[in-house]
C-alpha cells in the first residue's frame, strides 16, 4: 500500500482529464516536471483498479505567481505556476555583480530593481526590456540564460515567429517571455508586444481547443543584433528600455555556470536589497529614466525616410551657414528632397512639420533660400514665400525627442 500510495503522486486529475507527471531530461544535464496527458485504460493496465481513488484531483488550473510565499494548490485548483529551484543563501556574488554592471553600466541599480521587483513583486507591470549590439559576444544571450536558470519553467524562449502565431498557450501564463534574436520589424508583431506589456488579462488559445481567458503578468526581455530597427518604436512610446551592450572584455566561457552557482547568494541579495526607485508609471519606471541614446537611435530611424533627411537637410544647412534660425519654404524642402532622390508630396511635409514638429506657417515674407546645386554646394537665393522657421534648441529637442 505504501509504494502504491508514493506512485500516485505521479498522477493527478484535474477537472476531467488525467495527467502523468514526469520528469523530463534536458540537454543541460538537469530535468523538468512536465505534465503529460494520460487515459485511463493505460492506468488500469499499470496499476490496480483502487489505484485511480488515491490520485490527487482537482477542479482545475490557475496561475499565481509568487517566489518567496509558494502555494501548489490553492482551494480546489493548482497552480501551474512553478515554484523556482533555488533557496536565497547568505554569501557574496561578485561575478553576477560584475556581470550586470556590464549589462546595465550607469543604470545598475535600475537593472539591480528590474531584477528585484520580478522576484519579489511578479505582478508589477515592467517595461519591455531590449538588449542591443551589432558585436559579438556581449553577454545578451547569456542574461536571457541566467534569467532562465533562475526562473526556470517561469520563463518561455519565443521565436519571432511565435508572436505570428494564433497558438499561444505555451507562453501565455509565463512570467518572462524571452526572444533572443528579435526581430519584430512587422507593425503587427511590435502592437502586439507593445499591447501585452500592459495587457491585465488575455486570450489564450492551443491548437485544437477553444479560446480562454487567463490573467496576463508577463514581461518580455529581448536581445537582437540589430541597434537601429530590431522592433518599431515610435516616438512618446514609454514602455520600452533600449541598452546598448559593449563587448565583454575578459571572454569567460564557463560565465554561465559561474552565474548559476551563485544564484541562492543573489536572491538573497534582492531580497534584503532596498529598491532605488518607486512605482511612478503605468511601467514602474519614471520614463525618463528610461530614455537611452539607443532608445533615441531606434526612434530615429523608425520617423521615415522623409523626415529622417528632412532633419540631416536642416541640420547640415544650421551647420555650414551657421544660422541660429532656419527659414523655408515647403517648396524649398521638396527641391531639396528631390535633389537626394526622394520622392514626397507637399500634404506629407506639412503632416510632418505641423503635426510632429509642431511648427506653424507665417505669412508670406522675403527671405533667403537655401538649395542644393549641382555638386552638393549650399546655394543662397532672395525669395518671398509662406515660411517655416526653426531654431537650433527646437531642431536638437525633435531630434531627441523620445
Amino acid at each position: 500500500m505504501e509504494e502504491k500510495e508514493q506512485d500516485s503522486g505521479r498522477y493527478v486529475r484535474i477537472g476531467t482529464t488525467l495527467y502523468k507527471i514526469v520528469s523530463k531530461p534536458l540537454l543541460s544535464g538537469d530535468s523538468i516536471e512536465v505534465r503529460v496527458p494520460w487515459n485511463y485504460e493505460t492506468l488500469r493496465q499499470d496499476h490496480s483498479k483502487d489505484f485511480i481513488s488515491q490520485i490527487e484531483k482537482f477542479d482545475g488550473f490557475c496561475s499565481v505567481p509568487d517566489h518567496i510565499n509558494y502555494r501548489r494548490c490553492i482551494g480546489t485548483f493548482l497552480n501551474q505556476y512553478e515554484a523556482i529551484t533555488y533557496l536565497p543563501s547568505e554569501g557574496d556574488c561578485p561575478v553576477t555583480m560584475e556581470f550586470l554592471t556590464h549589462l546595465f553600466g550607469e543604470q545598475l541599480e535600475m537593472g539591480l530593481d528590474y531584477l528585484q521587483l520580478l522576484y519579489l513583486k511578479p505582478l508589477i507591470r515592467l517595461p519591455i526590456l531590449l538588449l542591443v549590439s551589432t558585436e559579438r559576444n556581449t553577454g545578451k544571450t547569456t542574461f536571457l540564460n541566467f534569467l532562465k536558470a533562475i526562473f526556470a519553467g517561469n520563463m518561455s524562449f519565443n521565436t519571432n515567429e511565435d508572436f505570428h502565431s494564433q497558438f499561444n498557450s505555451d507562453w501565455a501564463n509565463k512570467l518572462i517571455v524571452g526572444v533572443d534574436e528579435a526581430l519584430l520589424d512587422r507593425r503587427e508583431d511590435s502592437e502586439r508586444i507593445k499591447n501585452l506589456s500592459t495587457a491585465i488579462s488575455y486570450k489564450a488559445e492551443a491548437k485544437g481547443k477553444d479560446r480562454y481567458e487567463i490573467d496576463f503578468f508577463a514581461k518580455f526581455v529581448l536581445s537582437s543584433n540589430n541597434e537601429e530597427c530590431p522592433i518599431i518604436i515610435e516616438q512618446g512610446e514609454t514602455r520600452y528600455w533600449v541598452r546598448k551592450i559593449q563587448p565583454i572584455e575578459k571572454k569567460n566561457v564557463g560565465m554561465l555556470n559561474d552565474l548559476k552557482a551563485k544564484i541562492p547568494q543573489f536572491l538573497n541579495f534582492l531580497l534584503k536589497r532596498k529598491l532605488s526607485t518607486r512605482h511612478e508609471s503605468r511601467m514602474w519606471f519614471r520614463h525618463d529614466l528610461l530614455v537611452t541614446e539607443a532608445l533615441r537611435r531606434i526612434i530615429m530611424h523608425n520617423r521615415g525616410k522623409v523626415e529622417i533627411e528632412m532633419l540631416h537637410i536642416i541640420s547640415e544647412i544650421m551647420q555650414i551657414k551657421e544660422l541660429k534660425e532656419y527659414e523655408f519654404s515647403i517648396k524649398d524642402m521638396l527641391d531639396m528632397l528631390k535633389h537626394l532622390s526622394i520622392q514626397t508630396e507637399a500634404p506629407q511635409l506639412r503632416k510632418i512639420l505641423q503635426e510632429k514638429w509642431k511648427l506653424q506657417p507665417h505669412p508670406p515674407t522675403y527671405y533667403t533660400a537655401y538649395l542644393f546645386g549641382y555638386n552638393d554646394e549650399i546655394l543662397s537665393s532672395p525669395k518671398t514665400a509662406r515660411l517655416y522657421g526653426i531654431t537650433q534648441k527646437q531642431l536638437e529637442e525633435i531630434m531627441s525627442e523620445c
